[in-house]
């Protein structure tokens, strides 16, 4: 899987606006109701990273989740980021039906 072009993670941003682009890596932050419903969202992100085969650099202070991705082999941002940006946004806030 190859590196992005700064170019081309500024347009699939766009797609994810509660994420952001620095540091070489996308990153965003969820808060939630308390710390129990912020621990269940990470324990389902982790299954979705076993998955994936690709793992989070995250954070977690009492009800906030801090997650930045990148792909270390690469030494940057990649389609399989997104990817599991795509999953996190969907666990953390399912759509509506």
């Amino acid at each position: 899987m190859s590196k992005l072009s700064e170019q081309d993670i500024e347009k699939k941003l766009l797609q994810f606006p509660d994420w952001e682009y620095y540091d070489n890596a996308i990153h965003s932050e969820f808060e939630f109701e308390n710390f129990k419903d912020c621990f269940s969202a990470m324990s389902r992100i982790a299954f979705e990273c076993e998955a994936l085969n690709h793992h989070p650099n995250w954070t977690n202070v009492y009800n906030v989740l801090t997650v930045s991705l990148s792909t270390h082999s690469e030494n940057g941002v990649t389609e399989k980021d997104f990817k599991l940006a795509k999953a996190i946004e969907f666990i953390v806030e399912p759509e509506e039906d």
